[in-house]
């Protein structure tokens, strides 16, 4: 049946959906959306994350879906904006100064209505011929960006893909292929009997490099940990020597990952050292700057990154710290051919035996996704219209904030600072005088729990050497130190709470 079939009265188009695709009603359902989310963006109230029971929200979801399956409906305007409003409801406020707790922000607006075209307009970006402007835009911004790494211009290569785990899962699959061209085609058991693969990692390194390294089939216990200093740095004095100790027990450490901005408390590894080393060893050197990477753009902040240039292979976030939405991961790779080693396939419904001026700037070779969204369009545009200064002003507010924070916490003596912060994480503990710690081994973790049910701040927190914190991530720079004096205000009503109903029990 075909919808502009002029033999189909208009009661058979309504019954086959073709309203769904009206332009008039995409523009009245869009003014609506538009008009919720401008007054959700102004809001500028001080609150965390209000959690509602999964049950009942899982009722609430059900009794808002059409229970008629032999035709389809007439358009409901109230039940879809009953559902936009449970949807930016339970949603964490991103945007208020009480979000202090993940390494995700409130997006620049602009990008979200970008966001909205790509998806309205449907590009899969993995092919020139799919998403011509995506693509040549992903060159653009390789360009443009590389200017602050300083590889040679036409020797290195950027690939988008979904995520920083997935970035460097694929990163690391180039580097196996490198070292191991046989396994791709023959497997491990290629290496039977000579040496066993193995992946040197910094003790405070990301869940996901663990989780790639079982993907690629060379085990958790072929992973090197390399110990960490006071900062939770890699300990560049104790690398050669792990190094070596895991080549005495049989192992062939083939690719070191580095970090630049850890998870647990951004801490940047000293890549232009680490850099020496892998080259020294011949070691594939991957750079997880997830987080950090952000950094680069900023002329204040860039050196927290030197030798970055050194790396083979490097994972960026757009979406944390560029402020976007999620997800737009950067892969970038030293040599280009080298970002052909990932995978290796053939497939002629997709890939061409013959290049040519379009198929150069095909991704697909070099990505997982065959079908992926243009996920550089977000950044490629607000690029083009602000420049680096945008996102550079945005992360040096962050930055000293943290920084500020930092301060305040030193000189309160409840509060004892973890670390000196090198981004926008600052991990802490509240410890007043009338805390018996071995009595309440899980008190910060309690407070944290409080806060959040209290829906007025959302903080997050972290095992630091095994003992519980707290710990802050700035992402929206309409947090001021008021709003951190504040926090801990919280903090201490909340944990005195707590030990007063311990106390209770007790007594």
């Amino acid at each position: 049946m075909y919808l502009s079939d002029p033999s189909i009265n208009i009661d058979q188009r309504k019954n086959s959906g073709a309203d769904v695709f009206d332009p008039e009603l995409f523009r009245k359902s869009a003014e609506m959306v538009i008009a919720k989310l401008e007054k959700y963006l102004g809001e500028s109230s001080i609150r965390g994350l209000a959690l509602s029971n999964p049950y009942v929200l899982l009722e609430t979801a059900k009794d808002l879906m059409n229970e008629e399956n032999e035709s389809i409906p007439a358009f409901d305007q109230e039940k879809l904006e009953a559902i936009i409003d449970l949807y930016i409801k339970t949603g964490i406020p991103v945007y208020s100064p009480g979000y202090m707790g993940r390494q995700f922000s409130g997006v620049i607006p602009l990008a979200g209505l970008i966001d909205l075209i790509s998806s309205i307009v449907n590009q899969p970006s993995s092919f020139y011929e799919a998403g011509p402007l995506p693509n040549v835009v992903e060159r653009i911004m390789a360009n443009e960006l590389n200017q602050f790494i300083g590889w040679e211009p036409e020797s290195f290569a950027m690939v988008t893909t979904s995520g920083a785990t997935l970035g460097t899962l694929t990163a690391l699959l180039a580097a196996r292929n490198h070292k191991f061209p046989h396994i791709w085609s023959e497997g491990i058991s290629a290496l039977e009997g000579q040496y066993r693969p193995a992946i040197a990692v910094s003790e405070d390194a990301h869940y996901s490099v663990s989780r790639a390294v079982g993907i690629i089939g060379i085990g958790e216990n072929q992973i090197v940990r390399l110990p960490i200093n006071k900062e939770r740095q890699i300990c560049i004095d104790k690398v050669r020597p792990t190094l070596e100790a895991a080549e005495a027990r049989g192992l062939k450490v083939f690719c070191l990952v580095a970090s630049a901005g850890t998870t647990s408390v951004g801490a940047f590894d000293r890549l232009d050292e680490l850099g020496e080393i892998t080259k020294e060893k011949n070691i594939w050197f991957h750079v997880d700057g997830a987080h950090g990477g952000s950094l680069l753009v900023s002329d204040q902040l860039r050196h927290k990154l030197k030798g970055i240039e050194k790396a083979d292979s490097f994972v960026w976030d757009a979406h944390k710290m560029m402020f976007l939405p999620g997800v737009c991961t950067l892969l970038f790779y030293k040599d280009r051919e080298r970002s052909y080693g990932a995978f290796h396939q053939q497939a002629s419904y997709v890939f061409e035996k013959v290049p040519n001026i379009y198929t150069q700037f095909d991704s697909a070779e070099q990505n997982f996704e065959c079908t992926k969204r243009p996920l550089i369009m977000n950044l490629w545009v607000l690029w083009s219209l602000y420049g680096k200064a945008l996102f550079a002003n945005k992360l040096e507010y962050l930055c000293d904030l943290t920084q500020q924070a930092y301060q305040i916490l030193k000189a309160e003596p409840d509060f004892q600072v973890l670390h000196q912060p090198e981004a926008n994480i600052l991990c802490f503990r509240y410890l007043p005088s009338n805390l018996v710690e071995k009595d309440f081994p899980d008190f910060q973790v309690a407070i944290r729990n409080r806060i959040t049910e209290g829906g007025k701040f959302f903080i997050s927190k972290v095992d630091i050497d095994e003992i519980g914190s707290l710990r802050v991530v700035f992402m929206n720079h309409q947090i001021n130190p008021d709003h951190i004096r504040m926090l801990l205000s919280e903090i201490r009503k909340a944990g005195q709470e707590l030990l007063a109903q311990i106390t209770t029990i007790r007594g």
